[in-house]
């Protein structure tokens, strides 16, 4: 099952400590409309095990939906953010502040955080939050990210502070993202801080790319296949930096 995940730096907290109390939160986030499940994902040499509903589709909201277009995507483990996580493996991170956009369930600010990286994990759901912080104590020996609820569309940043990387897997599915990230990711980066965008071309994307290049960044693309189910994915991995 791979070697065992510790944090580098603190001393964890007791894997057992609260975590049945957590588990019992994510419950409730499905309302009896769906079950908790796992899946195993290799990443550099290691495997994490990322609880995450059953059924996403299960859990859309009419009333989410007619308030702001709000539709449950935090509740998939995407191709995107397996191809992030396995990038952002290879880097460095101790020390380094990371935030990440859209977490989800949390695979790469899961292993930032294992790479000893200071990580703030964001969503616009709470739920996402809390299945973020249970898949970093069960893979990290109770160790958990820093969380913030936080809404692209009308970002409350104060006390955030500036970051050396920013991590985003699939936010650009539409097409309203684009100026709103092109806005608000410059305001999160320190000087010569970066961008890792992985994106399964989607079709606004190039748009948010000549949007960054507006703003001073140069940027760099590898192309990575991730199997998801029974199916190749290509995801674009997207490196930014403004110096």
């Amino acid at each position: 099952m791979g070697r065992t995940l510790l944090h580098q730096i603190e001393e964890p907290l007791s894997r057992t400590d609260g975590l049945a109390e957590l588990r019992a939160r994510l419950a409730s986030h499905l309302r009896g409309r769906t079950r908790l499940t796992e899946t195993t994902v290799e990443v550099g040499g290691c495997v994490y095990r990322i609880t995450h509903p059953v059924a996403a589709d299960a859990l859309i909201d009419e009333e989410d939906f007619a308030r702001d277009e709000r539709l449950p995507y935090w509740a998939e483990l995407w191709p995107s953010a397996v191809v992030l996580a396995r990038r952002i493996a290879r880097e460095n991170l101790t020390g380094r502040r990371v935030i990440e956009l859209g977490c989800g369930v949390g695979l790469p600010a899961v292993v930032a955080l294992a790479g000893g990286a200071e990580v703030t994990a964001t969503d616009h759901y709470e739920a996402a939050l809390d299945f973020v912080c249970y898949n970093a104590r069960v893979n990290l020996g109770g160790y958990q990210p820093g969380v913030r609820l936080l809404d692209w569309h009308a970002p409350e940043v104060e006390g955030l502070g500036l970051f050396d990387l920013v991590l985003a897997a699939d936010v650009l599915y539409e097409a309203r993202n684009v100026q709103v990230l092109a806005a608000l990711i410059p305001t999160l980066l320190a000087p010569g801080g970066e961008l890792l965008l992985a994106d399964p071309r989607r079709k606004d994307t190039p748009d948010f790319l000549e949007e960054m290049l507006k703003r001073g960044f140069r940027s760099s693309t590898e192309e990575h296949i991730v199997l998801s189910g029974d199916r190749e994915v290509l995801v674009l991995m997207h490196w930014l930096r403004r110096d």
